[in-house]
């Protein structure tokens, strides 16, 4: 089961076999599509290929047609200053620019975008059937902040009645807007008032409740779903934005999705979020938003919980990382991957790798969850096995089964996140990918050209062990020895103990190394005098 199908059934908090996905692409989707994020929303053809390529690419359960919260506030007579990488913002307020709210009226398919975008609604209904269409309206407290800015909140401790007014006619707007989205096809309204996060309870109680409850109230008379989005922090208000009865509470990574949990599913309401979206979506890896969503997943459960990011995504958010978020929730096997090193890897003390793979021999390592029990595992070790015979005495492979300490350890050390994945000589090569035998035989045989001309090149260089008799070149003889059998790297080694040469060296103290690096400089023509003496700067 996905889509809609799957989204009604979190809704209704019943048990999921899968938890559903929806990504918030807003003007994200204009990124995704080429275009700046102003041209994206004012386009009803930009804003269905733009969520028509999110579909494609995130394979989402559920996506709102755009996330805008100033389209009501625009119809209705605000300005607005456009960017080419964010939604619009507010420059105006009609109610303290003379205006009174008795010269607004409800907003009509007529003002502003609202048209454009519900018929970006119905096309994108007719296109994706099997998809949870959310219809994002703005939230009756950040509308009349659109409408009388922060002089708001003074009104709140200074004019009640006027504030009750203001959050009456906003929830008339919200009432139209929910009503236009469910006739256009979307099946889930989301009312999204993040402004809510900057009162309290009690402000909440006396202004918010009411307007918003009649809310949810219309869209559940519609037979339609409902979700109360705020952004923000907004845990005080938590417990009271249940009171007004919506079908599911989403939030963003300011309130423990935990904490959320609890009220849910005590108040019989399915819930959504929490992703962070600068830190882990944003500016995060691919790594980092996978394990990121399964701590989400996790503690969200199989019961009423429905993954998200908390707020609109950033427009640069790359599309990689949410890629790798599907692939996340469509595959229990990668799941049981980043659950592996989700509980392992805070604990590892990691070896110091920097040298690994100096050894004459080229060292295969296939990194897998199992080979035994995971089929892509299986067969990424196979190929390695079909194809070291014909490298026989000059390449080693084995198998790191993350079952235990020792192999996650490993992995971890060399910087490998995805499974299974074949490293040459510590270097990944191969990730969550069989390579075909050609392929995996090319990148041996480079190793091995590598590691030849690598020797080549150290054998070129010396060191000098300079003491003033045999006796007392002994003790670093050793040490260099022993040091350049640890590395598996081969220098010529000679004792200089004539005073003489000693001397013009330019040593004057014994004990002394120096290693001698013969570099090449120019074959095969004859350099210029001032090169020649940009050489000889460099060595005196």
């Amino acid at each position: 089961m996905r889509g809609k199908k799957l989204i009604q059934k979190a809704f209704r908090l019943e048990e999921v076999e899968r938890i559903p996905w929806v990504p918030f692409v807003g003007c994200h989707g204009g990124s995704l599509i080429g275009k700046k994020a102003d041209e994206y929303l004012k386009s009803a053809d930009n804003i269905v290929a733009g969520i028509n390529e999110a579909i494609k690419r995130y394979q989402p359960d559920g996506i709102p047609i755009m996330f805008d919260l100033q389209v009501e506030a625009e119809a209705l007579g605000c300005e607005l200053k456009w960017a080419e990488n964010s939604p619009p913002a507010v420059t105006s307020h009609p109610l303290i620019q003379g205006k009174s709210l008795k010269d607004l009226n409800i907003a009509t398919r007529k003002d502003g975008r609202i048209g454009l975008v519900m018929e970006a609604c119905k096309r994108l209904r007719k296109e994706n059937p099997d998809i949870a269409l959310y219809g994002l309206v703005t939230g009756p407290f950040t509308l009349a902040l659109h409408l009388l800015g922060t002089d708001i909140f003074m009104e709140m401790f200074e004019n009640e009645t006027y504030v009750h007014q203001i959050l009456d006619f906003a929830k008339e707007v919200s009432i139209f807007m929910a009503k236009e989205y469910i006739e256009n096809g979307c099946d889930i309204i989301a009312m999204v008032d993040p402004m809510t996060s900057q009162i309290s309870p009690e402000q909440f109680n006396q202004f918010i409740n009411k307007p918003a409850t009649e809310i949810f109230d219309f869209i559940r008379s519609k037979n339609t779903l409902s979700s109360f989005f705020v952004c923000g922090y907004a845990q005080q208000n938590i417990e009271e934005m249940h009171l007004c009865k919506p079908d599911n509470i989403s939030i963003d990574e300011n309130i423990p999705l935990d904490y959320v949990k609890d009220l849910a599913i005590k108040n019989n309401i399915s819930f959504a979020g929490n992703m962070k979206l600068t830190i882990v979506l944003l500016m995060g890896s691919q790594e980092d938003c996978q394990t990121h969503a399964l701590e989400c997943m996790e503690l969200g459960g199989t019961k009423g919980f429905i993954l998200a990011p908390g707020c609109d995504l950033p427009y640069d958010t790359p599309p990689e990382n949410l890629e790798a978020i599907s692939q996340l929730i469509y595959d229990p096997y990668q799941q049981d991957v980043v659950r592996a090193l989700e509980k392992k890897e805070d604990k590892l003390v990691l070896p110091n790798m920097s040298d690994y793979g100096r050894a004459d021999k080229v060292m295969i390592d296939i990194i897998t969850l199992d080979s035994e029990s995971c089929a892509p595992c299986q067969y990424m070790v196979e190929a390695v096995q079909h194809i070291t015979p014909e490298f026989e005495g000059i390449v080693e492979w084995r198998e790191h089964a993350i079952k235990d300490m020792e192999s996650v350890t490993f992995m971890s050390a060399l910087m490998v996140k995805n499974l299974p994945t074949i490293c040459i000589d510590g270097k990944i090569e191969f990730v969550s990918k069989i390579p075909p035998k050609k392929d995996l035989i090319e990148a041996i045989q480079q190793r091995i050209n590598q590691k030849l001309r690598l020797k080549i090149k150290q054998k070129k260089a010396e060191i000098l062990i300079i003491g003033s008799s045999e006796d007392e070149c002994k003790e670093l003889d050793h040490i260099v020895k022993n040091s350049m059998d640890e590395l598996g790297v081969l220098l010529i080694v000679k004792r200089v103990t004539e005073k003489s040469e000693i001397e013009n060296l330019g040593v004057s103290r014994t004990p002394a190394i120096m290693i001698v690096d013969y570099k090449l400089k120019s074959q095969g023509s004859i350099p210029s005098a001032d090169v020649v003496k940009e050489w000889i700067k460099q060595v005196t």
